[in-house]
């Protein structure tokens, strides 16, 4: 009797949200658990012998590598970023303007790209080592970054900025009346910020974290160049041997220690959240006062606004160099604009550029449609269930870009009912579906957000007044989404357009993403092609945060005169190196 009268107390908005479920449950179950599966019943072929070598065999070497990186990677970013964050919100000094600007210039860079700035910036040919060398006399290498010390650098200095957002805004909101009333209670600096500041930024410095440690373990760029041997190389090159039972070992490996960290770091968190009752009264900035002081500090601004910059501007001076012309000299030699006439001009050069645009469109369709319908059911659903549909499309957010590939060519290689007996291996398709399976928890996310925001009431008088369930999400709910939707579009979009580290798993051979393009020119030694096409992934990205940023924050924006500028930093999601 009472699930009859449950039934009948059902409102046709809430069936509505259940029958919309069923199919957004399947797109997640077909692309995104079953692939999961797949690979874990492939690892466990001939009894589970490729689990062997993770107790005595290249595989244990890799992942302790991995690991021992990421920690380190963790400390050194956590160092980095939050030693920026506590002097750009609590001093004043000549250059933190600049500062300010500069700091997130990292999130800019494009997976790829960025980690081959690094090597022809720091690396054993790099310009700096070489520059060096003749200033000393001394040999190049021994300026210069290499092996596991290459990764760190590059780790370091593109992962900062997740301890420096989160450290910042923890900083930004601490209240200044708390930290005065410990100083007259009689601690010290030092005891103040043990006992009372540190424990409230416990959540900030969890969140960074866990963003550094998830996008190290994934990191496979950086090993790549450096030639380290980490668990991510030796994925690849088991799957390019065609021992799939190792590469799938290998993942689920991968995928088993992101997650538990994961989980690990939430749990820590909760145990230790610390909350504030006060008012909140802003935290003055303390003015550095003496000339020796404030010269020392605009020296130190210059120096690390140099080291931010550097990067980009390698980017965009090695895409002006001639192919072949750079080989001993601190510099390229020569320079041409013929690499971007090139891009444009010849079809060939053009259709990674192409291929990379569309397949990225093709996924940012589907990971909107996916995105904000779930984030919808997940907010409107009313008893169990939501909580398993939230954890399944955001599972692809732990994963590791070349657990995702390992997954799709296990899950996929042959026909099936789940791909309607097609083999996506060596298609074209194969491509948007890596990218939505990766980037859908970033529309979801910002979907959700937005959808935070909006009082289920709106949509209530709506349908009060006539239209229905689904007239009401199209009309109503949907327009108020619009802005936070459209950013978590913008930024899927991006993502998939300068992919690498999935793309080189999958990727036809007839259709080279522009990523994989360029570490085809990079090896080919065509230096001047393949930077012409990361600056134009960077320029895409900058572009793409710069408009996420508006839309997102709009009132952070103020008009003066003619021209728009931005009140804070411009905030990004993570790009994995």
């Amino acid at each position: 009797m009472s699930r009859r009268s449950d039934r009948a107390s059902l409102t046709a908005s809430d069936r509505f949200v259940y029958l919309l479920a069923l199919p957004l449950v399947a797109v997640l179950l077909i692309y995104i658990v079953f692939p999961m599966f797949a690979t874990l019943f492939t690892s466990f072929g001939e009894g589970g012998a490729a689990y062997g070598d993770f107790t005595d065999g290249s595989s244990q070497r890799a992942l302790l590598l991995s690991v021992g990186i990421s920690l380190v990677s963790v400390l050194t970013s956590a160092i980095v970023g939050g030693g920026l964050a506590v002097l750009l919100t609590r001093f004043d000094f000549p250059g933190r303007g600049a500062l300010r600007v500069f700091a997130l210039l990292p999130m800019a860079l494009p997976p790829l790209i960025g980690a081959l700035s690094f090597y022809y910036l720091y690396g054993p040919s790099g310009i700096v080592p070489r520059a060096l060398s003749a200033l000393s006399g001394t040999a190049a290498e021994t300026f210069a970054f290499d092996g596991v010390a290459g990764v760190l650098l590059v780790h370091t200095l593109t992962m900062y900025p997740y301890f420096y957002l989160s450290v910042s805004a923890g900083l930004a909101g601490s209240d200044a009346s708390l930290e005065e009333a410990a100083m007259n209670l009689g601690a010290d600096r030092a005891t103040m910020w043990r006992t009372v500041l540190l424990p409230m930024l416990t959540p900030a410095i969890v969140s960074g974290a866990l963003l550094t440690f998830m996008v190290s373990m994934a990191s496979f760029t950086a090993p790549q160049f450096y030639n380290v041997n980490t668990l991510t190389m030796r994925i690849v090159a088991s799957k390019t041997s065609g021992n799939y039972e190792l590469a799938a070992a290998q993942s689920v490996v991968l995928s088993v220690v992101s997650i538990t960290f994961l989980l690990l770091m939430r749990w820590y968190q909760n145990r230790r959240m610390t909350r504030s009752a006060s008012k909140g009264t802003p935290q003055a900035l303390k003015v550095v006062q003496g000339a020796l002081p404030r010269t020392l500090a605009a020296l130190g601004s210059i120096l690390v606004v140099l080291v931010l910059v550097a990067p980009v501007a390698t980017i965009l001076l090695l895409a002006f160099t001639v192919d072949g012309t750079w080989t001993v000299q601190i510099l390229p030699p020569t320079y041409t604009v013929a690499n971007f006439v090139e891009i444009f001009t010849e079809p060939k050069s053009l259709r990674p550029l192409l291929v990379s645009t569309q397949m990225s469109a093709l996924a940012m369709v589907a990971s909107v449609v996916v995105g904000v319908l779930t984030a919808w059911v997940v907010a409107r659903w009313k008893g169990r269930g939501a909580g398993v549909l939230d954890v399944m499309i955001m599972l692809p957010w732990a994963l590791p870009g070349t657990v995702v590939g390992i997954n799709i060519v296990t899950a996929f290689a042959s026909p099936t009912p789940f791909n309607l007996g097609q083999v996506f291996i060596g298609s074209l398709w194969i491509l948007p579906l890596a990218y939505f399976i990766r980037f859908v928890p970033l529309v979801f996310r910002n979907a959700a957000a937005s959808l935070a925001q909006i009082d289920p009431s709106v949509e209530e008088a709506a349908q009060n007044l006539g239209a229905g369930p689904w007239r009401t999400l199209r009309t109503v709910t949907l327009p108020l989404m619009a802005r936070g939707v459209l950013a978590g579009a913008l930024m899927a979009f991006v993502q998939g357009f300068g992919e690498y580290v999935a793309s080189v798993v999958i990727y036809p051979a007839r259709y080279a993403p522009l990523s994989v393009e360029i570490y085809n020119r990079q090896y080919a030694n065509e230096l001047g092609s393949a930077f012409a096409y990361g600056s134009l992934q960077m320029l895409a990205i900058l572009v793409v945060l710069i408009i996420s940023e508006v839309l997102e924050n709009p009132r952070r924006f103020r008009r003066k005169g003619a021209a728009l500028t931005p009140a804070a930093p411009i905030t990004a999601q993570p790009l994995a190196v």
